[in-house]
């Protein structure tokens, strides 16, 4: 209770995405009638989801209270963390958008791209600098370390006490850019008070320090010296310290530089542009200058290193790229993990260079990847630095949350000071008291090619029928008389497990099966005697009748198409005598099932 004896409103904390997973990390803090985001990710689809390229978080929730919203947080430039953002300004606006510098570049052409720049205001922040969402969050911006360059922590200053979110981090002590995460400045809020900690979790099963960026350069540069021909690296293109350690080997070596990949060269692009990336113009050249060159005077720097289907190296793997072909000699450098659920992707993009006559380095005891995400020692001193009253472990699937909440009870947060939540639910805090409180809308939003809309449910359970066990087509005229003007046609796609002459019969003698012994219930007569039929119900008992039969006929559950257009200028519809069983059963007389009737009936 307050002094006044009312109740306290709680600060509410709602993550919409990035819990019991690992992406589209997507978080709302709530207070009284403010609502402010912090990132706003997306996730790369698993393989059932057919033809979907982005996975977004359920956005309902902040559709329905958009009136509410004061601003965006973005604590850096990461698709899991900005890659969300365009397509949520097609459905409300954002006043303002804070970030670093790099982040907000990314953005801009993001934005710019799918047009929406026009719906939000985008403002840098700089290290330690305060800025106002609203009259209850100021937000706090400071330095840490990570994979990507220009990385924040936050410390959100709320009328019930600080929260510290510390977006994705590690600690770095040797970071590639200079730049050293601000621990000062945590442990000043430390002493004077975290009321809680949201802390990234991904790496919590993992012992002892996550190593410095720094450590990849030297086992980097033994594979560099040791390739003959020309050499292609992979690794995730807003990874800019890797990137930026890549140029720097390249030019140590001799090598010629391509950059292959729209993402890659839009990252280094911004990155040059604001600092973060350094190397001498000539370093870089055209694709198709570096092919009166050496082979051992080139380097191709390339996306996909998570064997994207579209990404260059996942082309150049199959034959497909127009520019480049792998020849025998060639050294193929993975400096990038699979991200979970990409495994199986990246391995068959490795065995296809392989077969290519490829040296492919790759995988963990190469030392060329560290991640950028602390492991069990980062998140200890997180913890001891901050020393948070409450504690929230987020950015992980379930067992990494777990794990990350032990660690934090091993450090003297009690384990009733602490929850586990996944995405929808709200966490109720207040000066003395953390609780799980109703659930708001969650779930998943996909997006296609397209890129004009959201994949629903029923879409994508079409593409998985159509995936794993085809199509069957059938296309039928019935005259307005009840009966088949032709034989039906049909087509199958995908399917296996019959004779297609036997089952176009099967699907003739159906629908005349139907027309027989259901016609009556769909025709009527209206006010001026003129019989009338309910083509929609003729349809759709066809339909059940076809389902049944391609249930009966095939293994597996083949999608069904019926194709039946309502006859033109059709005869006058005639009421069929219905087909009388041999055993007679009495029935009142006098009584026709009216159409709406014969509807629910069907």
């Amino acid at each position: 209770m307050s002094k006044n004896n009312k109740p306290e409103t709680p600060l509410k904390i709602i993550p919409l995405g990035g819990l019991h997973e690992i992406g589209k990390n997507t978080c709302v803090f709530e207070y009284e009638d403010e609502i402010i985001l912090l990132d706003a990710g997306l996730a790369f689809p698993t393989d059932g989801m057919h033809g979907v390229n982005i996975v977004l978080p359920d956005m309902t929730y902040l559709r329905e209270n958009r009136h509410k919203i004061k601003g965006m947080v973005v604590t850096h430039g990461h698709e899991d963390h900005i890659g969300g953002i365009a397509f949520h300004l097609k459905q409300f606006d954002i006043p303002v958008i804070y970030g670093p510098r790099l982040g907000l570049a990314l953005l801009q052409g993001k934005l710019e791209e799918a047009g929406v720049a026009d719906r939000t205001e985008l403002r840098t922040v700089q290290p330690r600098e305060m800025v106002r969402l609203g009259k209850n969050f100021l937000v706090e911006y400071i330095r840490n370390t990570h994979s990507m360059a220009d990385s924040y922590t936050v410390a959100l200053h709320t009328p019930l006490g600080v929260v510290i979110h510390t977006g994705d981090f590690k600690i770095d002590h040797t970071p590639v850019d200079g730049e050293k995460f601000d621990l000062q400045k945590l442990a000043e809020h430390g002493e004077k008070g975290v009321l809680c900690l949201i802390s990234d979790s991904t790496n919590s099963e993992v012992p002892g320090f996550t190593p410095s960026e720094s450590a990849v350069k030297p086992n980097l540069d033994r594979v560099f010296s040791q390739a003959e021909g020309r050499l292609l690296v992979t690794t995730f293109a807003s990874s800019i310290h890797r990137v930026n350690i890549i140029l720097q080997l390249a030019e140590k070596h001799g090598r010629s530089v391509a950059v292959v990949g729209r993402s890659m060269l839009n990252a280094i692009a911004h990155a040059r542009t604001l600092g973060y990336v350094k190397c001498r113009d000539e370093l870089l050249k055209p694709l198709g200058a570096i092919r009166n060159l050496p082979d051992e005077k080139v380097l191709i720097l390339t996306t996909g290193s998570q064997g994207e289907p579209l990404a260059a190296l996942s082309r150049i793997s199959r034959g497909e790229h127009r520019q480049i072909s792998i020849k025998r000699g060639d050294t193929v450098v993975f400096s990038a993990n699979p991200i979970p659920g990409n495994t199986i992707a990246v391995v068959n993009t490795i065995d296809r260079l392989m077969m290519l006559g490829a040296n492919v380095i790759y995988g963990r005891d190469k030392g060329i990847h560290v991640s950028g995400h602390g492991s069990q020692e980062d998140q200890k001193l997180m913890l001891a630095l901050t020393r948070p009253k409450f504690f929230v472990p987020v950015h992980g699937e379930h067992r990494m949350l777990v794990k990350h909440s032990k660690t934090a009870q091993s450090l003297g947060v009690p384990a009733e000071n602490m929850v586990i939540i996944d995405n929808g639910d709200t966490v109720e805090l207040t000066q003395n008291s953390i609780r799980i409180g109703d659930r708001v809308p969650s779930g998943i939003e996909l997006v296609d090619s397209s890129r004009i809309g959201v994949v629903g449910a029923s879409v994508l359970k079409e593409r998985q029928q159509l995936a794993e066990d085809g199509v069957v087509t059938v296309a039928a005229a019935v005259g307005g008389d009840g009966q088949l003007t032709a034989k039906p046609d049909v087509h199958l796609r995908g399917v296996v497990g019959a004779d297609r002459t036997e089952f176009t019969q099967k699907v003739g003698e159906a629908i005349e099966k139907v027309l027989n012994n259901r016609w009556q219930d769909f025709v009527s007569s209206t006010h001026n005697g003129k019989p009338e039929i309910d083509w929609v119900g003729v349809r759709t008992q066809v339909e059940r009748e076809l389902l049944r039969l391609v249930r009966r006929t095939f293994q597996g559950n083949p999608l069904l198409v019926l194709l039946m257009p309502e006859p033109q200028g059709e005869p006058e519809a005639t009421q069929k005598p219905k087909v009388e069983p041999k055993v007679q059963t009495s029935r009142p007389t006098g009584r026709r099932r009216t159409r709406s009737a014969a509807r629910v009936a069907s």
